[in-house]
Formats: structure tokens, sequence, C-alpha cells
């Protein structure tokens, strides 16, 4: 019997996980602090800055900056679209992104943290702004 409650209780609590909404303040900025920050966080360059001297940044260790709600959409929705899902995706149905390895120390934690970051954005798509089609980018949720 104790077993049984057990069990309910676990799969209460996921399914109440699953049902919950993702959003940038609860789930997103906690793992982008911790796996992200050190080299996309207040100190790293605007994107415009960061593509004038590129090399200049890569060779401190800073890509452009994403460290604020704002920033990071930047590279999600427009002007950068998709540019945190080829960087984020982990290449199952391709080359994985060049940023997936710093997701976490180990293949789970990298696969939940992913997981987080897709349900967060709601339509994981890969193109470009130019390639993207309205109802695509309307599927981006981003919530805050």
């Amino acid at each position: 019997m104790q077993g049984l409650l057990i069990s309910a209780t676990v799969l209460l609590l996921t399914i109440s996980a699953w049902a919950e909404d993702i959003t940038y303040r609860k789930h997103i900025k906690p793992i982008f602090d911790s796996k992200c920050g050190g080299c996309h966080g207040q100190d790293s360059p605007e994107y415009y800055a960061f593509k004038e001297e590129k090399d200049k940044w890569i060779a401190e260790g800073k890509g452009p900056r994403m460290d604020t709600y704002s920033h990071l959409i930047f590279f999600t929705a427009w002007p950068d679209t998709g540019a945190l899902m080829r960087r984020l995706d982990d290449g199952k149905a391709g080359k994985p992104g060049n940023m997936y390895q710093y997701l976490g120390s180990t293949e789970e934690e990298r696969q939940q943290n992913l997981k987080l970051f897709k349900d967060w954005i709601g339509n994981w798509i890969l193109k470009r702004w130019k390639e993207i089609t309205k109802e695509e980018l309307d599927g981006i949720k981003v919530k805050y």
C-alpha cells in the first residue's frame, strides 16, 4: 500500500510539473546564470559590438550579451532568429550546436536543460529570419 501511495505521489508531482508553464524568471534565468553567464553575461558585448570585433571577443572568452530577458529574446525570435536554438540544439536532427556541451556536465543534465529551453521557446526552429514563416514565428512562446 505504501508503494502505491508513493507511486501516486510521484505521478501527481510529475503531471503538475508538465502542466507548469516554463518561464524565463523561474526556469531559464537560473540555468543561464549557472551555465552561460560567464561568457554571455553583463560584461559581454552587445550583439553588434560583438559582430564588429568577433575575433577579439572570442579571444577574451566572451560571446554576445544574453543575460537579460530582452537580450535573450533577440536570439530566439528577431532579429537573430533561431540563433539560440541552433547553438543549443543537441543535433538529433543534424549537427549539434556549439553551445550544447555547456548545458550541463552530463548528458542527462544537458538533456534536462535543453528540454526546459525547448518548452520555454515552444516552437524550436533552427531557421533564420529570412526562412521562417509567420506561423512558425507565432509558435515561439518565451514567457517572461
